[in-house]
């Protein structure tokens, strides 16, 4: 899908690092690398965030309930990213209050103050509201829930746009030098010559060579089938492979807040605000998520029926409002490909993230990354270039803690909205809204210099014009109703069947017309 010269170039060039993988680990390696002065090209066999790094929770957190686990390093690690992409990111990364309604039958208040008093001592200083325990029966945050629970707790986490998170880190790559690939394929890696030689397929079947000094696999759920099929090395680490699963279904509840809920098994399941305007921030509930092994092609992952009934039923246990799957919008399931240390319990496997690294005699590093999550792809990614510091001679310090993310350069959320109100006033609030929250201040590359909707093109449905579509397909690889929708807008759930099919039209009929850009 590359044009020819920018293949040709590609292929004349030895590149520092390849990068196999799309997700939020591949792009957060790649971003980290180029802004220390490699030479970098990713390949991603789909779209961008296409399976893992878009099926999370949607969440920036320490991870609560790891404290059980006694996964302290992680947590605090967590905590402490919290505050870093909080600043990096108020475009995609809000705060969000959870409330945790206390279950007398399950943990003990004791206990619960205790793993509250630790989660925010952990965090050290922070920009993020204090827990405490607060008052439900009367409260805003109570009216929804059963009589039963009269005593909650609250403390702060973060939501974040996932799958935008991984277009914008693939972007700002880009801008320091990087050759980003979606829908190209790395079929074999071998050495030859003193240098990894890569066979590189777009989606056209058409292969290519690429050279490269050191290799990161970050495939996520394929990890150890880019070990054992691809690079053909021995790997002394395994990969567990963990099913999670998410519905969407109208709102729950009223207010801007999530709810955390424990469940008879142990297990927690958040119930989440899920919405897309200023005026409508909660229009959906999305709840999630499940935890079973998982074996098979991780792109056919699909949730079950016991899954659906297992996540409504304990919403029943919780909120007056009752649900079945019938009331089911969406849902979504993706594999988190945990670092398998040999727990029995699938809830007490570790989030903490593993690198494998091995090299040809100091030579031709490669280097594997098991497990990881969301709010931790950042220390992660700073982690795997400087394992690969030693192969690379003048290797600049990681700068991506002090970078704001492409769209990110404002002090907050609220500034961005006051900038953009401020230079197309005429926007409606919602769009506004949505349009801040997705690009952050690009949403002046987005616009231009737009005087009214009448110069925003054609109108797809919901606050979604041409000029937006147009800037997706030219600027961040989207080439698909399902990308455009589901992953770069979010807008998937407000746009109708005649809707989408006028989208599909025009897409195709744009990409035909303009076949470099694929």
């Amino acid at each position: 899908m590359q044009n020819t010269q920018a293949q040709n170039k590609i292929e004349s060039e030895i590149v520092d690092l390849l990068v196999i993988g799309g997700g939020v680990n591949g792009t957060g390696v790649a971003l980290d690398a180029a802004t220390r002065g490699l030479k970098v090209l990713l390949v991603e066999a789909e779209d961008l965030a296409s399976s893992t790094s878009s099926a999370s929770s949607k969440l920036i957190h320490g991870g609560l309930r790891y404290l059980e686990q006694y996964e302290f390093k992680l947590v605090k690690e967590a905590l402490r990213e919290r505050e870093i992409l909080l600043k990096k990111a108020p475009h995609i990364i809000h705060p969000l209050r959870f409330v945790l309604p206390h279950a007398k039958h399950l943990r003990p208040t004791w206990m619960i103050r205790i793993g509250m008093f630790l989660y925010d001592f952990l965090a050290g200083k922070m920009s993020l509201e204090k827990s405490k325990k607060i008052t439900l029966k009367g409260a805003l945050k109570g009216e929804s829930l059963i009589d039963d629970f009269t005593v909650g707790f609250e403390y702060s986490d973060c939501r974040v746009d996932d799958a935008r998170l991984v277009v914008l880190n693939a972007r700002q790559a880009k801008e320091y030098g990087a050759d980003i690939l979606p829908y190209h394929r790395c079929l074999e890696v071998k050495k030859e010559n003193g240098i990894w030689q890569a066979l590189i397929e777009d989606k056209n079947n058409q292969t290519f060579t690429v050279k490269a000094k050191a290799i990161v696999n970050a495939a996520g759920p394929w990890v150890a089938k880019v070990i054992h099929d691809v690079i053909e090395t021995d790997s002394k680490s395994n990969v567990k492979l963990v099913k999670g699963s998410h519905i969407v279904v109208p709102k729950l509840y009223e207010g801007d807040h999530a709810y955390i809920l424990q469940n008879k098994d142990g297990r927690i399941v958040f119930a989440l605000p899920y919405g897309f305007s200023a005026e409508k921030e909660n229009q959906f509930t999305l709840i999630g998520t499940t935890d079973l092994n998982y074996q098979g092609d991780p792109r056919a992952v699909k949730i079950s029926n016991e899954e659906r009934s297992y996540l409504c039923d304990l919403i029943n246990e919780y909120f007056k409002k009752h649900i079945s799957p019938k009331d089911i919008l969406w849902d979504y399931s993706g594999v988190r490909p945990l670092y398998d240390d040999n727990a029995k319990n699938l809830s007490k496997v570790t989030r903490e993230y593993h690198l494998e690294l091995e090299d040809d005699k100091g030579k031709l590093p490669a280097l594997s990354i098991f497990g990881g999550k969301v709010t931790t792809y950042r220390t992660l990614s700073k982690h795997v270039v400087d394992k690969l510091a030693p192969y690379f001679s003048d290797l600049k310090d990681s700068q991506t803690a002090i970078i704001p993310t492409l769209g990110g350069d404002a002090s907050s959320f609220d500034d961005i909205l006051t900038k953009i109100t401020s230079h197309y006033p005429w926007l409606k609030a919602d769009h506004t809204y949505r349009l801040a929250g997705s690009y952050g201040t690009l949403c002046f590359e987005v616009l231009k210099k737009a005087n009214g909707y009448h110069d925003l093109g054609q109108h797809f449905g919901s606050n979604l014009y041409q000029v937006e579509v147009d800037y997706l397909i030219e600027n961040e690889w989207c080439y698909s109703v399902e990308s455009l929708l589901w992953r770069r807008s979010k807008l998937g759930l407000l746009v109708n069947e005649s809707e989408k099919a006028s989208l599909d039209a025009y897409l195709k009929q744009y990409l035909n017309q303009n076949p470099l850009i694929l």
